[in-house]
C-alpha cells in the first residue's frame, strides 16, 4: 500500500512495485486520477480513496480495506501554502503529513504483516517540535518552519514507532526514508504558478528524477538493512544521489521526546498503538 501515489515519488514508488509483482494498493485523495495512473502502471493495482487531511476518511478507508497488507508506505505528504487548518482542527502541515498517517498506521497496523515505511525528510534538521503546540500556536507561523517540524515529527514518530515494535517482539519492522531533491511536483500548488514553474525547471536539472527519489523508500524494502533505519542519499547534503544509509539529527533521536510527541498525537487522533 503506498500512499500519496498519483504522482511523483509515490507514483514511482508504486510503479516499481507493481512492475516487481506485487499487487499495489494506491491510496490516494483522488480515485479518478489514481485509476488513470493504475491504468498507467499496469500490472495488479487497485485504486483506494483516503484524505489524509480527515480523520474521518481515514477511519472510513481502513473499515472498507479488505484482508492483510505486507508493507504499507506512507508517502504521501504537502508543502502548505499558507497557514490553514485541516477539517480536525490541525495545523494542515503536521495534520497531513504526520498525524493522518499516525492514525492510519495505528488503525491498519494489526493487519500489517511485514513492514512500515515512513518518507520523511533531511529538512527535519532545520526544525524544533513542542508536543504541547505541534499546530504552532504559540509562535509565528512560517512555511519552511511547518513543514519542517513536520517532517521532524515523521522523524521522532518513526523511532518511537520501531522502538515499539522491537519491544513487543513484532515481527512487523519500521523503516525511515528520505528521498532527497526530487522532481515531484510537489509545488504544484495553487496560486504558485510561477514559484511552482521555477521550482520544477531547478529540479528537473539538478535533482534526482522521481525514479531515483523513490529508491530510498525501495532500499528499505530489498536491503538487509537493521530495523529502525534512516535512508537517505549520498550526494552533497542529500540532496541527490543512490541510496545509503544516513544519520539523523540530534533531536530525531530523542526517544523521550518521541515519546511525548507520541501520548500528543495518540491524544490528538483518538487512536492508539494496538499492538
Amino acid at each position: 500500500m503506498v500512499t500519496g501515489s498519483t504522482n511523483g515519488i509515490g507514483f514511482a514508488t508504486a510503479r516499481a512495485l507493481a512492475t516487481a509483482g506485487a499487487h499495489v494498493v494506491l491510496a490516494v485523495r483522488n480515485t479518478k486520477l489514481g485509476a488513470a495512473r493504475a491504468a498507467e502502471i499496469g500490472g495488479t493495482t487497485e485504486v483506494a480513496q483516503v484524505d489524509l487531511a480527515d480523520l474521518s476518511s481515514v477511519r472510513r478507508f481502513v473499515d472498507t480495506l479488505d484482508g492483510e497488507v505486507d508493507i504499507l508506505i506512507n508517502n504521501a505528504g504537502m508543502v502548505p501554502q499558507r497557514r490553514t487548518s485541516t477539517v480536525d482542527g490541525f495545523e494542515t502541515a503536521i495534520g497531513t503529513n504526520f498525524l493522518g498517517p499516525f492514525a492510519l498506521t495505528n488503525l491498519l497496523l494489526p493487519r500489517v504483516r511485514e513492514r512500515v515505511v515512513l518518507v520523511g525528510s533531511n529538512a527535519h534538521r532545520h526544525a524544533t517540535i513542542d508536543p504541547d503546540d505541534i499546530h504552532l500556536r504559540q509562535v509565528k507561523w512560517r512555511l519552511s518552519g511547518a513543514y519542517a517540524q513536520s517532517k521532524l515529527a515523521v522523524m521522532l514518530w518513526g523511532l518511537e514507532l520501531d522502538r515499539r515494535l522491537r519491544v513487543g517482539g513484532s515481527p512487523v519492522t519500521a523503516m525511515l526514508s528520505d528521498p532527497g531533491w526530487a522532481a515531484s511536483n510537489i509545488s504544484n500548488k495553487p496560486k504558485l504558478g510561477v514559484v511552482h514553474k521555477v521550482v520544477q525547471a531547478a529540479a528537473n536539472t539538478f535533482a534526482n528524477d522521481i525514479d531515483a527519489g523513490a529508491a530510498p523508500t525501495l532500499y528499505c524494502l530489498t536491503e538487509p538493512i537493521p530495523p529502525g533505519s534512516f535512508v537517505s542519499v549520498d550526494g552533497l547534503r542529500a540532496l541527490r544521489g543512490v541510496p545509503v544509509l544516513y544519520g539523523r539529527s540530534a533531536l530525531a533521536c530523542d526517544y523521550e521526546l518521541a515519546a511525548r510527541l507520541w501520548a500528543a498525537a495518540e491524544k490528538e487522533t483518538g487512536t492508539s498503538y494496538p499492538l
